[in-house]
């Protein structure tokens, strides 16, 4: 027993020396601020990476994040508690621990060499930064909780993975960054994970979903806006470094309480909630999505919508929607090769609805060898 003992005052010591190294280096090389960065950084961390981290890990990580303050013209203007709490940090989730700052530094810095605003950073980033790098959603991804390393590797990730990449690319060259997301839709389609940046206030943006309006666009805001804060697997939160008692609700971790949160539900229910009924539209061929056009038919022959379903790299529950009529019949059309096929006839539901068409159910349109 006193072996065991002595063995766990010894790792206490140990972990206590190494954060007692970081801080006091944090204070030689960067005066006062950097070591009210390093305490900040210490005192939040996870109990995990209290155990695991070194000295070295951690000044290399604080060593970046003040270069990046010093050297970005947006960088220095971002207010003391939004850097410490949102730039400083080397991770958003519970992802595996990288040293990402310097690689994504490198990456990062010539897409936004000529923005003179966080917004123009981030919106650069945003539309050049996936192709750079050559990584993009996809459901065969290794886990969800990708570090940036591991997506980079495989080029795939969903849209937590490429969250976490866009973070930490915006942190590393100066931009407050955060993730945001909610455990379930409403509409229970699972759940989804998204991009703030702080621009003289909070802004979000779907990673590798470039949108050249701007941002505070996405194909989730209507999905956002019916987000329901008085229900936890319903409400939205956004990723914190500090402490407050919230904590995210990790879908790939039930019960995990490591990282920090705040709910910003109210952020995106304030605008009017449109409650028409919709039927989302998906066209696989085997496991693979397929983008073409199509249609929407009533069964006495009227064309509802025309729509061109989605594929590739965008996010799987980002489809085209049709208004439909509850209790209505309808069928798919849609234009393959210039050819018209059909898909077997539905009825509508209420509410938000999904319909995953399969090629291989597909008919050619009577009386007709191309759509119209």
């Amino acid at each position: 027993m006193r072996t065991f003992g002595f063995w766990l005052l010894t790792a206490a010591l140990a972990l206590a020396a190494a954060t007692d190294d970081f801080i006091a280096t944090a204070r030689k090389d960067h005066g006062a601020f950097g070591e009210k960065a390093a305490r900040f950084l210490v005192e939040n961390m996870p109990e995990q990476d209290e155990k695991t981290l070194d000295a070295a890990f951690l000044t290399e990580n604080l060593n970046l994040a003040l270069k990046a303050r010093e050297t970005f013209p947006w960088a220095a203007k971002v207010p003391e508690e939004i850097f410490l709490n949102d730039v400083l940090p080397y991770a958003v989730f519970d992802e595996p621990r990288d040293l990402w700052r310097a690689d994504l530094l490198e990456k990062a810095a010539p897409l936004v060499k000529d923005a003179t605003t966080i917004t123009e950073a981030v919106q650069a980033l945003n539309k050049d930064f996936f192709k750079l790098i050559n990584t993009h959603y996809h459901t065969g991804r290794k886990r969800t909780n990708q570090s940036p390393k591991e997506s980079i590797e495989q080029g795939k990730a969903t849209c937590t993975g490429l969250s976490i990449l866009l973070v930490d690319a915006c942190r590393a060259v100066g931009i407050p960054a955060r993730a945001v997301g909610t455990p379930m839709w409403t509409n229970g389609r699972g759940n989804h994970t998204w991009v703030e940046i702080w621009d003289n206030g909070w802004h979000f943006t779907g990673a590798d979903e470039y949108d050249a309006t701007g941002l505070n666009c996405g194909w989730f805001t209507g999905d956002a806006a019916k987000a329901d804060g008085s229900k936890p697997e319903n409400a939205i939160y956004a990723t914190s470094w500090k402490k407050d008692g919230l904590t995210f609700p990790l879908v790939w971790a039930e019960g995990d309480t490591s990282v920090p949160a705040v709910d910003v539900t109210v952020r995106y229910t304030g605008k009017p909630v449109d409650s028409t009924p919709t039927v989302g539209i998906r066209l696989f061929d085997g496991g693979n999505r397929l983008a073409v056009k199509g249609w929407l038919v009533s069964g006495d022959g009227a064309t509802e919508k025309e729509f061109t379903t989605k594929a590739g790299t965008t996010d799987l529950n980002d489809m085209p929607r049709v208004e439909v009529e509850p209790g209505k019949e309808y069928v798919v059309i849609f234009e393959i090769a210039g050819q018209g096929m059909q898909s077997p006839p539905f009825t509508a539901g209420p509410g938000e609805t999904t319909r995953d068409v399969r090629k291989s159910d597909l008919k050619p349109l009577p009386g007709s060898g191309k759509a119209e």
